[in-house]
């Protein structure tokens, strides 16, 4: 197999992936699914077909080039029966996008798990997940295949309202208010404008709010040329239009609180309806005048009580609860069962049982009604309630998001200059408004409004919010910062180089928000019963009132037994209804999401950025710890801090030979030897080595490369002994004088002799024995593997305390020693900050990257310590286990409710002491049931860490 485009043959095989390509094509002629499926059977067996689509008339392929070409593909098409035209072909691309909508009018459970199922079906979807906590779904999906419209469009088709949110992590949304002649002129004009700007994704106008939303790429354009293009667009005869930033609280962020404040009018004005029939039904019917004017009789056996209840309680019934209607309608039709349905059966069945009673009692002289009027509207009242309640709660799940996006300041001064760089004019904008290149002035005790660097002025930033050092750091020209950092003194000018979602805290606020839409596998068996519970409530619903109607029919219980005011059925039909009622599928499905994410988020706002449910629940149950070493246990800020030669040298020449080696590797020790090497050059601050030929960097070991005619050899003890390089008696005594130190010894070999002896110390980081100490006594082992030497190894291992220590280990064996220890029966969770450690920290149980160190291991990992603190990897495992606890806890509320609840619905306590729940309290204990499980989850947010971790910053042991 020969691959022309990428890689060469190693060892008869390829040394990479073949190239990828794209394609996406108009097919016309299809009529139907068939045809559809028709189409994909036949490109598929095409050779160099990687995957084929075919959906909505159109035929997206992912294919290699060096098997097919396009024209094949369309050929084949064609051959089938249809007409292809060629839309779009690209290449080397990654075909997934990533989409965030917001779903409104979601009951329970049963309707995220539909939805998401759903939204999986969907051809050119890879992947959906619904968060029940967020109302929310995350989408991956291809956008050859399927637009977020179509998305959203099947959303709606179930019966719930669709909210786009954002587009993708690489694509950046504003909203405009644009404020103008509408009337006078065509909208279309001004979408087409936006459209034609280049990184423009999509534009959608909103005539009624005046709206223009805009999903972009924010490397490419900006919101400023947006409202360019928007008021050079009206200019002329039709007037002038002014855009300008869509005010806070009429855009996305609004939602929740819209649907807060939705379900407060609605209980409320249920209210006004509800106390007069319960009054009228539980509290009048006691006092002597109003019971006489109740029962005052209007036609036949219908009195004044019956027709004020039914009529007070029919707007209830129709218009407050007329949700439940018709989201139960929108339920059945796609084939599941939520709670709207049960719902809408218990209220139906106690309001038509009462309109079939009262209307019987007004065509007969001898008929007397009994209604359950005040059971259907006060079970409305209370659900709307219930829902109210619990809306608010989980409006208080997401605000460390909040919290990290107010880091942000509001306003930016941006800076306008000259041909000469001078500063010609200043002016205040929404910080919203920057774009990419932009010069911004920071002035003292502001915040830095964009991730950039400094071009002019020396201040100190406050980078706290992400290094968790509250130390301020230098800042000058060339320097990097940070949006959202504080300026703590001084002018600064800085150039904005990541804005919108390429942001530090935007990409901190995405890979919480993922973090919160991943599910927990324990979560898994919540989603399995939701999809079989509302079906055996309503069995069991219908069962009691069977039972108990039959066992009246035949005399199965005494007539004594049936309250006055009741018959057989009535009674039979109340213990139906309130079984029905009381058992809610929500709070179930609340246990595990509203807790994940009010722990995530928490964990954020401490440093400790977990990506999601699967690392949260995987972390309580560590019960080993792998450490790196260098810039783990250690500063990771290696230094020389002695040198011995073994030849008669000057020190000069030696480390002008080394450094020149050494400076083409990105090794921490190499790093630490250039800089050093520094010193010889005096005041030059970036000096020029001389040119290093056949450079070789080996893996674990060392550098070679041959400087100045000279072979330069620069590593640990085996790789000298690889090269057959003599190591001397004093050589040896110097490194195990060194490696007693806590010290790396590097030995130096020039053309073939050895020279020298560094000695280069990375010290402990402040705490670290106590950490390794504090997870002892949590019964979490310790393990030190790194690619050190042994002795230098076990020199830091003793000095923090660790017994077992594997040295001079490639990546590979890093990740193979977690693998034994997974055998072994650990739950091991992997530390390290390297491009080294990555292998490891994908292996691992739980992968905890230093914030500090590599992209590569931070992606990796599945825990980033925001700080670089080791104290937060104890935070990390504690924060897990109580959320955990707090999950538990949930559970037991959740599952209790209905254990015990459903039992006492059905009247298994009636027969020893009469005690009936009625159904509009079994209602309350239902909207309970989930409000108690939210709030428990909220309680997660006064999380404190262990106190033992506060002890040591209060003694000064904290990392630098």
């Amino acid at each position: 197999m020969v691959f022309h485009t990428r890689g060469a043959l190693v060892d008869g095989e390829s040394s990479m992936e073949p190239m990828e390509a794209r394609v996406l094509f108009s097919v016309t002629g299809m009529t139907c699914s068939a045809c559809a499926r028709s189409v994909e059977k036949a490109v598929k067996r095409l050779p160099g077909i990687k995957k084929a689509d075919v959906l909505n008339n159109r035929a997206g392929v992912m294919f290699y080039p060096d098997y097919i070409d396009e024209e094949t593909i369309r050929v084949t098409i064609e051959d089938v029966g249809f007409e292809a035209t060629l839309i779009m072909e690209e290449m080397n691309e990654k075909y997934t996008r990533i989409c965030r909508i917001l779903i409104k009018g979601m009951p329970c459970t049963a309707c995220y798990s539909k939805v998401e199922s759903i939204l999986r079906a969907i051809r050119g979807v890879h992947r959906a997940q619904v968060a029940s906590a967020t109302d929310e779904a995350e989408v991956h999906y291809d956008p050859l295949i399927v637009s977020h419209d179509q998305l959203m469009k099947t959303i709606e088709d179930i019966g719930f309202e669709a909210i786009l949110i954002s587009t993708g992590k690489d694509i950046s949304n504003i909203s405009l208010q644009i404020d103008g002649p509408w009337n006078d002129f065509p909208v279309s004009i001004i979408q087409k404008s936006l459209q034609a700007l280049p990184g423009v994704e999509k534009v959608d106008i909103d005539t009624n709010l005046r709206k223009c939303s805009i999903s972009y790429k924010a490397d490419l354009t900006g919101s400023r040329s947006f409202i360019e293009v928007i008021e050079s667009t009206g200019s002329g005869s039709t007037g002038q239009f002014k855009a300008k930033i869509f005010p806070k609280g009429k855009g996305q962020d609004s939602h929740r609180q819209e649907e807060i404040n939705q379900y407060k009018r609605l209980f409320m004005w249920s209210l006004v309806f509800t106390v007069p029939v319960f009054l009228t039904s539980m509290v009048f019917m006691y006092i002597l005048g109003l019971k006489h004017l109740l029962e005052t009789k209007i036609v036949n056996m219908l009195t004044v009580g019956h027709l004020v209840t039914w009529i007070l309680s029919t707007p209830v019934q129709f218009f407050f609860g007329r949700r439940f209607y018709t989201r139960s309608y929108k339920s059945l039709r796609h084939g599941s069962a939520n709670m709207d349905v049960l719902i809408a059966l218990g209220t139906n069945a106690a309001y038509f049982y009462s309109v079939y009673s009262v209307l019987r009692a007004a065509a007969s002289p001898h008929f007397e009604a009994t209604d359950f009027f005040e059971t259907s509207a006060m079970l409305i009242s209370f659900i709307l309630l219930g829902k109210y309640l619990e809306v608010m709660a989980k409006g208080k799940t997401s605000e460390a998001i909040a919290k990290l996006m107010d880091l942000t300041p509001d306003t930016a001064t941006l800076l306008t200059f000259d041909s000469q760089g001078n500063v010609v004019n200043e002016e205040e904008i929404d910080s919203r408004l920057i774009q990419r290149n932009d010069v911004i002035k920071i002035l003292p005790g502001a915040k830095v409004a964009s991730d950039g660097f400094v071009t002019w002025g020396q201040s100190h930033v406050n980078e706290s919010m992400i290094t968790g050092e509250a130390r301020p750091v230098g800042k000058r020209k060339g320097d990097p910062v940070i949006g959202g950092t504080v300026n703590e003194n001084g002018v600064l000018h800085i150039k904005a180089t990541r804005v919108g979602s390429e942001s530090a805290l935007s990409q901190i606020v995405q890979l919480v928000e993922s973090a919160q839409m991943a599910k927990a596998p324990v979560q898994k068996l919540a989603d399995r019963i939701s999809k079989f519970f509302v079906p055996l409530v309503i069995i069991f619903s219908f069962s009691t009132w069977l039972s108990w109607f039959l066992f009246g029919k035949f005399d199965g219980y005494p007539k004594s037994w049936i309250p006055s005011s009741m018959d057989r059925f009535q009674l039979a039909l109340q213990f139906g209804i309130s079984v029905m009622v009381i058992a809610c599928p929500c709070a179930l499905g609340l246990a595990t999401p509203t807790a994940v994410m009010v722990g995530t988020g928490v964990g954020a706002t401490q440093g400790v950025l977990i990506k999601g449910g699967q690392a949260l629940e995987s972390a309580h149950k560590v019960d080993c710890i792998v450490f790196d070493k260098t810039g783990t246990l250690t500063i990771g800020k290696p230094v020389v801090v002695n040198t011995r030669l073994l030849k008669n040298m000057v020190l000069r020449e030696f480390y002008e030979l080394i450094a020149a080696a050494e400076v083409n590797s990105e090794h921490p020790l190499a790093k630490a030897i250039v800089e050093y090497a520094k010193k010889f050059r005096g005041d030059e601050e970036n000096p020029v080595w001389a040119d290093a030929h056949n450079f070789e960097s080996i893996t674990g070991h060392g550098v070679r490369a041959i400087v100045q005619n000279k072979e330069i050899i620069v590593g640990n003890k085996s790789l000298m002994l690889k090269k057959s390089i003599g190591i001397s008696i004093d050589a040896e005594e110097i490194l195990t004088e060194v490696e007693e130190l806590a010290q790396t010894g590097i030995l130096v070999s020039i053309d073939g002799q050895l020279t020298g002896v560094l000695a280069i110390s990375d010290p402990l980081k402040p705490g670290a024995r106590e950490v390794i100490s504090i997870l002892k006594s949590m019964k979490v082992k310790s393990i030190v593997v790194t690619g050190d030497n042994r002795g230098t190894a076990n020199s830091i291992a003793m000095e923090v305390g660790i017994d077992d220590v594997i040295a001079e280990a490639k990546p590979e064996d890093k990740a193979e020693k977690v693998k034994e220890l997974q055998a072994s029966g650990h739950v091991v969770a992997m530390v390290g900050d390297g491009i080294n450690d990555s292998p490891a920290l994908v292996a691992a149980d739980v992968g905890m990257a230093i914030g500090a160190g590599t992209d590569i291991a931070i992606e990796a990992a599945d825990i980033v310590l925001m700080k670089s603190n080791l104290e937060d990897v104890i935070t990390s495992i504690d924060l897990s286990r109580k959320t955990f606890t707090r999950i538990r806890l949930n559970y037991i509320w959740a599952l209790g409710y209905n254990l015990l609840g459903i039992p006492i619905a059905a009247g298994v306590l009636f027969p020893f002491t009469g005690f009936r729940l009625p159904p509009w309290i079994a209602g309350a204990a239902m909207a309970a049931s989930s409000v108690s499980v939210v709030c428990c989850s909220l309680l997660l947010k006064y999380y404190r860490r262990p106190r033992i971790l506060e002890t040591l910053e209060i003694q000064g042991i904290t990392t630098i």
